[in-house]
C-alpha cells in the first residue's frame, strides 16, 4: 500500500470547491474532500498585498494517486497558480487508512455505498 497523504488548495468560491472536490472523487484520485469556508487569505501577489475569501479542499489520497490528483487539480482550477501542498499521515485509524487505500484504486462502486 503507498502510504496516506491530506492534499489541500484553496479556491474563490464554494461552487469551485464543490466542482474540485466531487471531481476528484468520481476520478477516484481522492477517497473524500473536505471543503472548508470562507476563509480569509492574506498574500502577495503581483507585488500587492491582497485579501481575499476563500474555500479550502483538503483531499485525502495516497502517494501513488499523488501524481494524478496535482495534475487534476492544475488542469481544473480556476486559479493560474493554485496552491497544493500534500502532507503525509504518519497515524491514523487501520480501518479508515484501508478504506482510503481501496476508494482511490478500485473501480467504481456501482451500488452507491460509501464509507466518510
Amino acid at each position: 500500500m503507498s502510504g496516506p497523504l491530506t492534499v489541500l488548495t484553496t479556491t474563490g468560491s464554494r461552487p469551485a470547491a464543490e466542482a474540485l472536490a466531487r471531481s476528484a472523487v468520481a476520478d477516484r484520485l481522492a477517497a473524500c474532500a473536505q471543503i472548508e469556508g470562507p476563509v480569509t487569505s492574506v498574500y502577495r501577489w503581483n507585488g500587492e498585498i491582497q485579501t481575499d475569501e476563500e474555500w479550502r479542499v483538503l483531499y485525502k489520497t495516497t502517494t501513488s494517486r499523488y501524481p494524478a490528483l496535482e495534475s487534476h487539480i492544475r488542469a481544473t482550477h480556476p486559479y493560474d497558480t493554485p496552491e497544493i501542498i500534500a502532507t503525509g499521515i504518519t497515524h491514523g485509524s487501520a480501518e479508515y487508512l484501508r478504506w482510503l487505500a481501496e476508494e482511490t484504486t478500485q473501480a467504481p462502486n456501482t451500488t452507491g455505498d460509501a464509507t466518510p
